[in-house]
């Protein structure tokens, strides 16, 4: 609604099939943006593939690279022009920043971006700053947590009877999980995942977690569980892009994953 002002055309595609990326590129494409994971459904999608598609008719690639943090995948080193990040989640780690980080190899263009930023005014305050060059001293650490701890609840989930199916990349019956293995240090944090049952089934559990806080946003030290149809992504209701209303995505924390793990038993219980 605001870019196609400018003569801008778009075409939406699924990204984790080459095929139809290779099949949506035409020869005046100019970038390919892509996010991978992606929110919530965590699809992974091959960036060197997609970077050689791209580049092949003089495309640039962006990739959303804040699911993954630069610790679990390094976009640029797999042939990515752009990376684009939310600092608000793991780079800050704690929930308690704004802000987020455009980063390129290509110094013509990060000047360009440079000016962008300085005279269109999108510039963080020195306190998020401070706050997020602090997150930044411990990503390492909080990421191999975790992600330990998304596995270990990733697995749990998986032989629950009140789960349908769960979606995580660390996962061997995850459906891009070779790719994950590939480009990814470890498969992250991020689960989401569809109960036995209906929206409301779905609503019931989220609300009866005691650990886990109910409330959107992802990436801190604390365990969150949202619903993303009615909460994150309500914006895409009735559209292509529709989530699964039973759909529910845990942001896990790194709290102790016995806990974490007993805080979901008790909340699926009778469901």
């Amino acid at each position: 609604r605001v870019l196609r002002d400018y003569g801008l055309q778009f075409d939406f595609v699924e990204m984790s099939n080459l095929d139809e990326v290779r099949a949506a590129i035409k020869p005046h494409t100019r970038l390919v943006w892509v996010e991978t994971p992606t929110n919530p459904l965590l699809k992974i999608a091959d960036l060197a593939a997609i970077a050689e598609i791209a580049h092949r008719v003089g495309a640039q690639l962006a990739v959303d690279n804040t699911f993954a943090s630069p610790y679990l995948q390094q976009p640029i080193g797999l042939g990515a022009d752009f990376v684009i990040r939310s600092t608000t989640k793991y780079l800050g780690g704690h929930s308690d920043v704004v802000g987020g980080a455009i980063l390129t190899h290509d110094t013509a263009a990060y000047e360009q971006l440079k000016f962008l930023q300085n005279a269109v005014g999108a510039v963080p305050g020195p306190m998020d700053c401070f706050l997020t060059l602090r997150g930044v001293k411990t990503l390492p650490l909080r990421m191999e947590r975790h992600s330990a701890n998304a596995q270990k609840i990733a697995e749990f989930l998986a032989d629950h009877p009140g789960v349908k199916q769960v979606l995580y990349p660390g996962l061997s019956d995850h459906p891009n999980y070779a790719v994950a293995r590939k480009q990814m240090r470890l498969p992250g944090g991020m689960i989401s995942f569809l109960p036995v049952g209906d929206a409301a089934t779905a609503r019931r559990i989220a609300e009866r977690t005691q650990l886990f806080a109910l409330a959107e946003s992802l990436g801190g030290v604390e365990s969150l569980i949202e619903l993303p149809a009615p909460m994150t992504h309500a914006s895409v209701a009735g559209s292509p892009l529709e989530i699964d209303p039973a759909l529910i995505r845990l942001s896990v924390g790194i709290e102790n994953v016995d806990d974490l793990i007993e805080d979901l038993r008790q909340a699926l219980r009778n469901e």
